[in-house]
């Protein structure tokens, strides 16, 4: 028997973000990892050591795994699991209409290998979704000899690799204590808390996670936007607050607002699941509305700060969500530049990682310099660290204007100050 065949078999369904970095991750801890995916495209580019987005560091783990052979991709996803001890269900659960997660596809994979899937594997969900979902797959599948267990994914955009290899906790939700175990030793070489539950418990945990966080968000920049109002200084509120050991000083930044392709979906998966069950959603509610109230607060400190002149230029400068990703769904930066085309601006984007327009309207630099050159205003919106290294005195001279608005408080305003401009920061207002 080869060495291969004596490593634990995994088969990852689902090459997206969650899906490979959970695969090259478990390849880089011994296992026997085949990574499933429908997209030949995306396929071939995996085959050549390639993500086909931009996480730091994914491409060399990749390339790691492959080399070292306990790392392969397929698109015969029957053949991959009748030879896996686990099967992970990494696909995409998109928000319907009225906000509840689409199970479509994972209904879909769930049909198609629950006849190849040897007796007495494990059908890992990896995927975000509602309570009960382990239960309806259970159904779905229909074996008395396979166990379906929930293992929530949090991952972080910009540094997934370390949040899977250095977690807060494992959360594993299973109806068998042998399930849990066996679940649990797949992470044996991983230094963290590891917490075994029910598997409605544990689907609840990653919502009620990503949804306090948007929260805790929301919260910041209702401070911020106060402080913006009262000539207060919410960096320093901020901090008076994290040093209270209830609260701490994680997610006490204030911003644009919150996007990505996980909070504002969770939330509102969230509020689906609460109306179902006959809960009280105000709050949560509350949470999306505001948070869409700040995109508006920020295009109004750009067209307030230009009168009622239409026509403009803006300089963006970050389009992504966060930086140290691509991902630019749901992203502060688009939201409030289509409210700045709406309001008669002309909007020139730059990012590092995004080549394209992703909306209409929309122009596109190669530099923070191109976009900048003749702008009116220069608005920063995403955290890229490269930015630090721009010439401002240099960008203040190309420009027509003067007004420079960092939402993100990536530059020091002494600096910005001292290069001429008139600058307004998140939380504390224009200075």
């Amino acid at each position: 028997m080869s060495a291969r065949r004596n490593k634990t078999q995994i088969t990852v369904i689902g090459c997206g973000y969650v899906g490979l970095t959970t695969a090259s991750c478990l390849a880089d801890l011994g296992h026997s990892v085949v990574g499933v995916d429908a997209s030949l495209e995306r396929l071939n580019l995996l085959e050549v050591g390639k993500a086909p987005f931009f996480e730091p560091g994914l491409d060399d783990l990749v390339n790691s795994g492959l080399n070292s052979g306990n790392l392969k991709f397929t698109k015969n996803l029957e053949h991959a699991v009748s030879e896996s001890q686990f099967v992970f269900l990494c696909v995409p659960t998109p928000s319907l209409e009225n906000g509840s997660a689409d199970l479509s596809i994972i209904y879909s994979v769930s049909k198609e290998m629950k006849d190849a899937l040897p007796s007495g594997s494990v059908v890992v969900i990896k995927s975000t979704v509602p309570v009960g979902t382990s239960s309806q797959v259970s159904d779905w599948i229909s074996r008395p000899d396979v166990e379906v267990v929930s293992n929530p994914e949090f991952l972080q955009a910009g540094r997934a690799i370390s949040a899977f290899q250095n977690p807060d906790r494992i959360v594993i939700g299973a109806r068998t204590a042998d399930a849990k175990e066996r679940v649990s030793n797949l992470y044996t070489n991983l230094n963290s808390k590891i917490l075994c539950t029910d598997p409605s418990s544990a689907e609840l945990i990653k919502y009620a996670s990503n949804t306090y966080l948007a929260s805790r968000l929301t919260f910041v920049n209702t401070i911020a936007e106060l402080c913006e109002k009262t000539q207060g200084d919410a960096t320093t509120v901020l901090q008076g607050m994290g040093l209270d050991k209830r609260i701490g000083e994680a997610f006490l930044q204030p911003g644009p607002g919150w996007g990505g392709s996980c909070f504002p979906k969770d939330t509102q998966a969230l509020i689906a699941v609460a109306s179902e069950a006959g809960s009280d959603s105000a709050f949560l509610n509350a949470v999306l509305e505001s948070n869409e109230d700040r995109f508006t607060q920020i295009a109004k400190v750009v067209t307030q700060s230009l009168g009622d002149d239409s026509g403009k230029k803006i300089a963006m400068l970050g389009l992504a969500f966060k930086a140290g990703t691509d991902d630019i769904r749901e992203s502060p930066s688009l939201k409030i530049a289509s409210l700045l085309l709406e309001s008669g601006m002309k909007v020139v984007g730059y990012d590092p990682q995004v080549n394209m327009a992703p909306l209409q309207g929309l122009e596109m630099a190669d530099s923070p310099e191109e976009a900048a050159k003749e702008a009116d205003v220069l608005l920063v919106l995403t955290e890229w660290k490269g930015f630090l290294g721009l010439d401002l005195p240099k960008l203040y001279k190309s420009m027509t204007g003067n007004l420079f608005i960092d939402t993100r408080n990536v530059f020091d305003k002494k600096d910005l100050v001292d290069a001429g401009f008139s600058v307004w920061r998140a939380g504390e207002g224009w200075i």
